[in-house]
């Protein structure tokens, strides 16, 4: 697996590179986004650890430019722990996942881990539900229209529609689509919720999800 690191705190960088390379990791490491940007042009990648706050180019800013240029490679991005709006801006833009600054590195490990198995575990499969399509092998949610889903999206649709109709409950879906995960709680599966029920709606599906931050989720169709 090859990872590139984008970060330009040059200790923390070196850090999470030796680390990852200590645990069987290729690992290309640069210290701004318009290096990132230029790397993932010219190489393939597993998995991207993108910082947010960067000099030449910002996190965000390559972030979306990779997603315009159909490159799908799973992102985590890294952000302050009290930007909040750090959070979502990234998610809009196309993150698969998110840690706030300061983390322990076994954490970081365990992120980069799980993207890297998701994107094992969907390649080529293909769901659909009422009138979309869920490609988990590009992350492509279609109907009328179509849209790139993060990861998690992906993952979180791809357990929503094999139960389609029936209610899962936050439990249920932090032990299906966070596992292990020890920061993700009911607020992280209501903020998921919300990003596919909005781009459901964006890409012309009759297909919609109920449910409220303490309840049961469910997909169904309209």
């Amino acid at each position: 697996m090859k990872v590139l690191i984008a970060e330009d705190t040059t200790d923390l960088n070196r850090v999470v590179t030796v680390m990852l390379q200590k645990f069987g990791y290729d690992v290309d490491s640069v210290y701004d986004g318009q290096t990132a940007l230029d790397q993932l042009e010219l190489n393939g990648y597993d998995a991207v650890i993108l910082d947010i706050m960067m000099p030449k180019m910002d996190g965000i800013t390559a972030l979306k430019n990779m997603r315009s240029r159909g490159i799908n490679v799973p992102v985590l991005m890294l952000t302050a722990k009290s930007e909040v709006d750090d959070r979502v801006a990234g998610l809009d833009a196309g993150a698969d996942d998110y840690l706030p600054k300061p983390f322990a590195m076994k954490e970081l490990l365990a992120r980069v881990n799980a993207m890297t198995r998701r994107k094992t575990k969907y390649s080529g499969s293909l769901v659909t539900y009422a009138d979309f399509s869920l490609n988990t092998d590009t992350l492509e949610l279609a109907a009328e229209n179509s849209v790139r889903l993060s990861m998690k999206e992906c993952e979180l649709l791809h357990l929503f529609a094999l139960h389609g109709g029936k209610e899962l409950t936050t439990d249920y879906i932090l032990e299906h689509v966070w596992r292990g995960d020890d920061s993700a709680d009911e607020s992280t599966v209501y903020l998921y919720a919300k990003y596919l029920k909005r781009k459901l709606v964006g890409i012309g599906s009759a297909a919609g999800i109920t449910g409220e931050r303490s309840g049961a989720y469910m997909l169904v169709s309209k």
